[in-house]
């Protein structure tokens, strides 16, 4: 009887560890789709603002194009003025009256810098504008759709987009193949994109370099991002992938980002992998199969 009730509780136990283990999966997966929630709102919200900017900026830049224009119109009649003011004596009184406006204008100077602010001025709505698209691009509402995409154009906008995570942190050095467009969901593959992006640039301390190199072969497109950051110890590379594993902070990092990540690709068909040397650096690599999966295949 003693035996029977020992094995009755060792089964009992086992029983119990495997639903904990139930429950702590369930609460991983709430977790990742509570996040991939949260990456899908923020994407609806980017793509409205920046429907929203892209109206004022437009009349903006239409407005500083008439401006530039009526500018060159009245430096036209102010030219005309000065040849007459030319014709009068020096000691002509007009003549001095206008000499002393102009000084008190700083009129020369004027004349040389307002060409410049309009051109500057139009140069930034230009890259607002590049922003807009950009973020319209990197975030865009596809329904989980796949499409076939350009991973080219997906890794520059999302260099745009956290353009300022970056550039005081590295230097980007592209190394572009020849790549076939890829079919997949544009948007999720973007987000793996700015998670190894936003990795790469935490993991130097010092000014360093982010290294993209992309290729292809009959079957698959693959995609590479290198930093050279202190590099992932052993130990932490084969807990990189697991969900709420993390090595910042706490309030710095979920822990989700990597194994989102790994999510997304390994529903795509693909793999990510990572290869690291302390105090060398990190590489990620991300291979695609370029015809993609049938969309109940993921």
């Amino acid at each position: 009887m003693d035996a029977l009730n020992r094995q009755s509780t060792i089964e009992g136990d086992g029983a119990g560890d495997e639903v904990q283990e139930l429950r702590e999966r369930l609460a991983q997966a709430e977790s990742r789709l509570l996040q991939l929630e949260k990456m899908a709102a923020v994407g609806q919200i980017a793509a409205g603002v920046a429907h929203e900017i892209n109206n004022p900026v437009g009349f903006i830049s239409s407005n500083l194009g008439s401006l530039r224009t009526y500018i060159d119109r009245v430096f036209a009649v102010i030219a005309a003025y000065e040849k007459i003011e030319s014709a009068l004596q020096s000691d002509h009184p007009a003549r001095i009256e206008i000499a002393d406006a102009r000084a008190a204008a700083e009129f020369d100077y004027l004349r040389q810098d307002i060409p410049d602010l309009l051109t500057e001025s139009l140069d930034g709505l230009t890259r607002v504008k590049e922003i807009i698209n950009d973020l319209k691009d990197f975030s865009r509402v596809d329904d989980g759709h796949r499409q076939e995409a350009d991973l080219h154009r997906g890794l520059e906008s999302t260099l745009n987009v956290i353009r300022n995570e970056i550039k005081y942190k590295a230097e980007v050095i592209r190394e572009f193949g020849d790549l076939p467009l890829v079919n997949c969901v544009p948007a999720q593959i973007n987000q793996v994109f700015m998670n190894l992006l936003s990795n790469a640039a935490q993991a130097i301390e010092t000014m360093g370099r982010i290294t993209l190199r992309t290729g292809a072969d009959e079957v698959c497109a693959w995609v590479e991002i290198s930093d050279t950051g202190k590099g992932i110890p052993p130990e932490v590379q084969a807990r990189i992938f697991d969900p709420f594993f993390t090595t910042k902070p706490v309030g710095k990092g979920t822990g989700l980002g990597l194994s989102i990540s790994r999510d997304i690709v390994q529903r795509h068909g693909g793999k990510l992998e990572v290869s690291s040397t302390v105090g060398e650096g990190t590489t990620f690599r991300l291979v695609l199969p370029i015809a993609g999966l049938p969309e109940n295949g993921g």
